[in-house]
């Protein structure tokens, strides 16, 4: 069943505001996945090597700290979900938007291995794991927000610049990390550099904080809270369907979406040899295909549905996705072909994540909205994107095998496609 979310009268200074508000905490909880990501090889240097193993298992447990923050996140959208959809939307976007601030920039006042041994790790992993806490409360109650304040015939665009600023998060974490490398030796940026990133989330949150403070509740939940709260198990076996349905539908964009923009400079460093500057141009160009198909995706669900422009996408990333990596394992393919390639890779689930906020939206009554979104989008995220650096870099290491990325974009597609071609619950 689609629920319809009311259009209500408001201004466009209204719209905007709720728009860069509820972008902002996606925008920061992004960077910092980003930068996690994209320092990974840094950060198992530092944190999780282990005296007489390989580089690829301190690569690994270090994906296993990013899995596990991930796995947080489902608990974060149960707790912040229900505060959200019982009291508001703007509340609680302040108090998560503080909360995973405090915490992204703790990581970067970390004592390291070599300095306080293996409880480094721990409180790495500890901090982590509170950051995917928080950012469990920051889709559903942006999503909610977005959606809730977009104007009549728009609730496509506006929902896709959630993925857009997820984009421009990844984007500036990447570029960020890129500087750092070019202006500092190996050395410096093994030893303190990489804490700059994390640090800079304190600064970005204060402007977050800023901006929440001065938005508005949203029209729906002001509507639903006026007619009397509905309870929140009045359609629990329908919300649990919504849910399930939800992952599904989500499975691809999330696994081919760490795949291609997070987890690609630790595999063409590990697995194909690139240097780190090699892998992060590379990252760099994925993300730019990503953040340019979004909002036309988006627009352009808001005219044929968002199901068939998702559909689309999905066949084209399962087609696709073994020939581009076969392009980047190809050592006579010249760098120009490469970098079209991770571009379409990009641009392919840029198409999938531009309609998915709002489609995940229109799934659920106001009343559940922030959880059940929330709950979606992090259960596929925690399983399918949290796991996607540990799984592949797992399998490689097991088997050898170079093709386990494109295995592992391709089934997960699939089913996406199955789920998204089904009736809704």
């Amino acid at each position: 069943m689609a629920y319809d979310i009311p259009a209500t009268s408001l201004t466009a200074g209204q719209s905007r505001r709720a728009l860069v508000a509820g972008s902002v905490g996606n925008f920061i909880e992004w960077y910092e996945f980003g930068v996690y990501g994209y320092l990974a090889t840094v950060i198992a240097g530092n944190f999780f090597t282990l005296e007489g193993q390989s580089g690829l298992t301190g690569l690994m447990l270090t994906y296993a700290s990013f899995a596990l923050a991930f796995f947080c996140r489902p608990i974060g959208a149960i707790v912040f979900g229900r505060i959200g959809d019982r009291i508001g939307r703007k509340p609680t976007l302040i108090a998560v938007v503080v909360l995973m601030t405090i915490a992204t920039a703790a990581i970067g006042l970390l004592p390291t291995y070599a300095s306080i041994g293996v409880a480094a790790p721990l409180l790495l992993t500890l901090m982590r794991m509170l950051q995917g806490l928080f950012a469990g409360g920051e889709f559903g109650g942006a999503v909610s927000l977005m959606t809730e304040f977009a104007p009549k015939g728009k609730r496509g665009l506006y929902g896709a610049w959630q993925s857009f600023t997820v984009s421009l998060g990844l984007l500036t974490g990447v570029g960020l990390v890129a500087l750092l490398a070019h202006l500092l030796a190996p050395e410096q940026l093994t030893q303190w550099g990489w804490r700059i990133p994390f640090l800079l989330a304190l600064p970005m949150g204060l402007v977050a904080l800023w901006l929440r403070l001065s938005l508005d509740e949203t029209p729906a939940f002001k509507e639903t809270q006026a007619e009397g709260a509905v309870p929140l198990n009045a359609s629990f076996g329908e919300t649990i369907k919504a849910i399930a349905l939800g992952i599904g539908r989500m499975m691809g964009w999330s696994a081919g979406g760490y795949t291609f923009l997070v987890v690609m400079p630790s595999y063409l460093q590990t697995s194909l040899h690139a240097t780190f500057l090699q892998a992060l141009v590379a990252t760099v160009l994925a993300n730019v295909g990503f953040a340019l198909a979004i909002l036309p995706a988006g627009m352009l669900s808001d005219k044929i549905g968002r199901e068939r422009v998702m559909i689309a996408a999905m066949g084209v990333i399962i087609l696709l996705t073994f020939p581009l990596l076969h392009l980047l394992q190809d050592a006579q393919s010249s760098l120009l072909l490469k970098g079209i390639a991770v571009l379409i890779a990009g641009a392919a689930i840029g198409v999938v994540a531009g309609p998915g906020p709002a489609m995940l939206a229109e799934m659920f009554p106001t009343h559940t909205r922030y959880t059940g979104l929330g709950l979606s989008y992090s259960l596929s995220n925690a399983v399918f994107s949290g796991c996607a650096g540990l799984i592949i870099t797992g399998l490689i290491k097991e088997t050898g095998n170079l093709d386990i990325p494109a295995y592992y974009v391709v089934a997960t597609c699939v089913v996406s496609l199955l789920a998204l071609g089904g009736r809704r619950a």
